[in-house]
């Protein structure tokens, strides 16, 4: 039985067996206090009966106009919870605060270009590739920018792909 519940600062003295896999971003601890205060219906943590951290999402919401949206910061589950639809839960929740709290036009997330079963995985989840950003990752790899329109955005405007790559400083929040 697994249990989602509100991302709290005690979790981040007990979420190691999660951020040690090689494929999970680790921030630094004020990043994290960061979200936690500015946004913390976006932040979630899956547990299992045991309490033991299964997974984790950070999110936020950002940008202006029709550019208003939830943004996926990270989304990642321990390597021995993979693959039972942990991913697909952590990202419901975030799509649903983004819609009805900060009431978004979409959400995005950012995923190297590289990451085939990530894309994958997002693709399953109704994500399309919006865009190519070049060298977003530390100017070494590409990234897709991938994004779920909302039911605000009725005409889907937000996920009609551009036709050309754009660079880390052609990204607007």
């Amino acid at each position: 039985m697994t249990s989602v519940r509100r991302f709290e600062c005690d979790d981040l003295f007990r979420f190691n067996n999660i951020n040690l896999d090689y494929l999970t971003e680790t921030y630094y601890l004020p990043f994290y206090f960061q979200y936690i205060s500015h946004w913390p219906s976006m932040l979630s943590i899956a547990e299992d009966v045991n309490g033991r951290p299964m997974g984790y999402m950070l999110g936020k919401a950002e940008g202006k106009g029709e550019n208003w949206h939830g943004h996926v910061t990270a989304v990642t589950v321990a390597p021995e919870y993979r693959r039972i639809g942990l991913a697909d839960k952590l990202m419901k929740v975030l799509e649903e605060v983004s819609e009805s709290i900060y009431d978004g036009y979409f959400v995005d997330l950012f995923v190297r270009k590289s990451n085939t079963l990530a894309i994958n995985m997002y693709k399953k989840f109704g994500y399309t590739v919006y865009r190519t950003v070049i060298g977003y990752y530390s100017g070494q790899e590409d990234a897709l920018d991938m994004r779920k329109a909302l039911k605000r955005d009725v005409e889907k405007k937000s996920i009609i792909p551009l036709p050309h790559p754009v660079y880390p400083s052609d990204v607007d929040l």
